[in-house]
């Protein structure tokens, strides 16, 4: 079966990884077909299909042998990052040239009671949708101009470990690997 692992703070935080010990850490670990994507921690390899939730946890394991810090993975099929990618979270509203649109990848769906607290995080420039174990941000602008107090929605929501791709990688690593699922 075919996954990809969305491995948080990888080439952030001062935590630099080249790409190709990545792909010989999986490797090692007895995956085949392993290749990157970009250098921020998108890998895809193949596996003997199992349960995607008995991959995670071997993977950050031996990320943290390697690399001497916890690196939270976020494993989807690829059939299942085709849908993220292909997902419309705000069909009623237009994206503008300069907004953004980004998904966080949650390691199981965000509770249904968390759902409406989410919801008002929002801004004047902040849209929030979720949609299985993913949360889609439309900011309109940069996202690093988003008007969202991200420490306290985290804290009141107590999220869990995230990582968070722009829809625009998510959609060029589909469209580059579909084919060879």
């Amino acid at each position: 079966m075919r996954y990809v692992a969305l491995l948080g703070g990888i080439n952030v935080g001062g935590h630099r990884v080249k790409m190709q010990e990545l792909q010989a850490i999986f490797e090692a670990l007895g995956f085949q077909r392993v290749a990157t994507f970009i250098a921020s921690g998108n890998v895809l390899f193949d596996a003997d299909p199992t349960d995607a939730a008995e991959l995670a946890p071997q993977i950050e394991q031996r990320l943290a042998q390697q690399l001497g810090y916890n690196v939270p993975t976020f494993l989807r099929s690829l059939e299942e990052l085709q849908h993220v990618a292909t997902y419309q979270p705000f069909p009623t509203l237009t994206m503008e040239p300069g907004d953004t649109l980004s998904i966080l990848f949650l390691a199981a769906p965000l509770a249904a009671e968390l759902h409406g607290p989410l919801r008002s995080f929002r801004t004047a420039m902040d849209e929030f949708h979720i949609d299985q174990r993913e949360i889609y941000w439309l900011c309109r602008g940069k996202t690093t101009d988003s008007l969202v107090n991200w420490r306290l929605m985290v804290k009141q929501l107590a999220l869990p470990a995230v990582t968070v791709r722009n829809a625009t990688t998510i959609r060029k690593l589909v469209a580059k690997h579909a084919a060879e699922g």
